[in-house]
């Protein structure tokens, strides 16, 4: 298997839930509101033998008229028609962001037009039943509408390779994904294993809506992480984007 990571780049983000874009040569971390978390907005794509996998797409953010995750996926030789799979661990804006823009008319089009859209039915239906700012409503109603999306009911397998499992602690039906492919082991936690560094310290997290299963299930998964030898690929991490444990 090959990864890729794909950087839109830092942010920070407060209580608003409003993402705005840090320039660590030129920004402060202190001149931003209280409160303030530093994160990478980082998806990822993994090749194995039959797919191309885009695991979770952004914020959708722009670098002038252009998707930033395009950018990324141009300088890594890919183009965006050749994502095969599109898997989502959560619906927050800073996940599902990317996974389709508005054309000159204001209509929604698929960033990966080739690509069936993976995700949890209970995700959907509970994104769609929320007025929180961690959600974009007329996106949400697009992909509910897709042709290509499919819809996954609890743990699922996807073709020989691809594991999802529902885990629950960032939000009710945050799922997890597992790639497996000549005796390798790809681990994608979302933001239930976000960074490097909250898998090494144990600790309850205010942002999960499970802040104690999320801690219980990290701890989980850096030891079985141990003996499997995963590697692991950290969405929010600004310095650690990919790491074999």
């Amino acid at each position: 298997m090959i990864v890729y990571p794909l950087s839109e780049g830092q942010f920070t983000v407060d209580q608003t839930k409003v993402f705005v874009p840090f320039d660590a040569s030129l920004d402060e971390l202190n001149q931003r509101p209280a409160g303030s978390l530093l994160v990478e907005i980082q998806p990822f794509v993994v090749i194995t033998s039959s797919d191309v996998i885009l695991l979770d797409a952004g914020l959708g953010y722009r670098v002038g008229e252009e998707l930033q995750i395009y950018r990324q996926l141009n300088a890594a030789g890919i183009r965006p028609e050749q994502i095969t799979k599109v898997i989502l661990s959560h619906l927050h804006k800073d996940h599902m962001g990317g996974i389709a823009y508005e054309d000159a008319t204001g209509q929604w089009q698929a960033s990966f037009p080739q690509a069936t859209y993976y995700v949890q039915k209970t995700e959907l239906d509970y994104a769609l039943s929320m007025t929180s700012t961690s959600y974009l409503p007329s996106l949400l109603r697009w992909l509910l509408s897709y042709e290509k999306l499919m819809m996954l009911d609890g743990a699922t397998t996807i073709g020989p390779t691809i594991r999802c499992e529902p885990s629950g602690g960032h939000c009710p039906f945050h799922q997890v994904v597992w790639i497996s492919e000549n005796d390798q082991i790809v681990f994608y936690g979302g933001d239930e294993a976000p960074q490097l560094q909250q898998m090494k310290h144990r600790f309850v997290a205010k942002y999960d809506k499970d802040g104690k299963k999320a801690m219980q299930l990290r701890a989980q998964w850096w030891q079985q992480a141990e003996t499997e030898q995963w590697t692991f690929l950290f969405y929010h991490d600004v310095t650690n984007a990919v790491y074999r444990r």
